[in-house]
């Protein structure tokens, strides 16, 4: 089968004066999928999105946006797109439903009235939905401006950060619009600095560090690049340096000591490295072991490992994911 991408970009970059913010973006998001978009402060997250959202303009490279090009059709593309961004764009001074109604008669939406209170049900709005949104809380008002993005069902959602400083409860909530909608077909484009956010929701995750996408893949993919992660505690710090070897061996990787606790860390490259095999090597070699753990690697880690400067790879060439 031949997959259909509703986000598409090729080489996309952007300055800022001397500031280079997007270097070559590459992204490929298929239709009716959750694409999260990770990567540390500064990374050129939000610039991707004002440029795929038509908000700037690039200074080099494509892309194509529900099939429309950005550059040449971007009437087009903002017809079948829609932002929530990190600062909402509710009118304070006006009720929830009417702020939803302000935005369907924007919209031309037939129905108007309905579509707000539908919406508003949606969101768990319904209650307030006759007060001014300046007395919302600031998980109302969140889900207030993502309720307004969805006036016109888009084809693409971009989501830059949506949950953030929201309570657990907001929080799970717009997880569950965010998995209706690409239920429903929508393609979802989301940064956040949630990984968890992420590991949730997201299909496939761009990495993107110093304004490219350093990595791509399903959360279970990136995982799978940074191995399990070992850890021993010994007895006595003198055993630290036979207990690192020890792992050195095991993991070929080079094991990470943390004196305070007489622990000594290190990522297995081997993935049928098991914990019992660990703990007799270890008593083999005379280590007295406190504790002994194997940890699946989180998206804390590949984070960490592949935006550290050593460990970024530029799948420049990937054409399964270009084609």
């Amino acid at each position: 089968m031949t997959t259909t991408y509703a986000v598409l970009s090729e080489g996309l970059e952007k300055r800022f004066g001397t500031v280079h913010a997007l270097r070559g973006l590459d992204l490929a998001v298929a239709e009716g999928t959750v694409c999260g978009v990770l990567g540390p402060n500064g990374a050129g997250k939000t610039t991707a999105v004002r440029l795929l959202t038509t908000l700037l303009r690039p200074d080099a490279g494509s892309a194509r946006i529900a099939g429309h090009d950005l550059v040449r059709e971007a009437a087009a593309v903002r017809r079948r797109i829609a932002v929530t961004g990190q600062d909402t764009s509710i009118d304070g001074d006006l009720t929830g439903r009417e702020n939803l109604r302000l935005f369907a008669r924007l919209h031309r939406v037939d129905g108007a009235a309905g579509r707000a209170a539908a919406l508003l049900d949606r969101f768990g709005l319904t209650e307030a939905a006759d007060r001014p949104a300046f007395g919302y809380s600031g998980g109302m008002r969140r889900r207030l401006d993502l309720a307004a993005s969805l006036i016109r069902r888009p084809e693409v959602l971009f989501l830059d950060e949506p949950t953030t400083g929201l309570d657990p409860a907001s929080r799970n909530l717009i997880w569950d619009v965010v998995r209706e909608l690409t239920g429903e077909g929508t393609t979802v484009l989301l940064t956040t600095q949630y990984l968890e956010e992420a590991d949730r929701l997201a299909d496939d995750i761009a990495l993107v560090d110093r304004g490219r996408v350093a990595q791509t893949g399903s959360p279970a993919e990136l995982k799978a690049l940074v191995g399990t992660h070992a850890e021993v505690v010994v007895a006595d710090a003198d055993a630290l340096p036979a207990a690192a070897g020890v792992l050195d061996r095991l993991t070929g990787s080079l094991p990470s000591v943390d004196p305070e606790r007489n622990a000594v860390g290190a990522v297995a490259k081997d993935p049928t490295l098991t914990l019992p095999h660990l703990v007799r090597t270890l008593d083999a070699a005379g280590v007295p072991l406190l504790d002994a753990s194997l940890r699946a690697p989180t998206l804390d880690d590949v984070f960490l490992r592949l935006t550290d400067g050593h460990h970024v790879h530029h799948p420049r060439d990937d054409k399964e994911r270009a084609a």
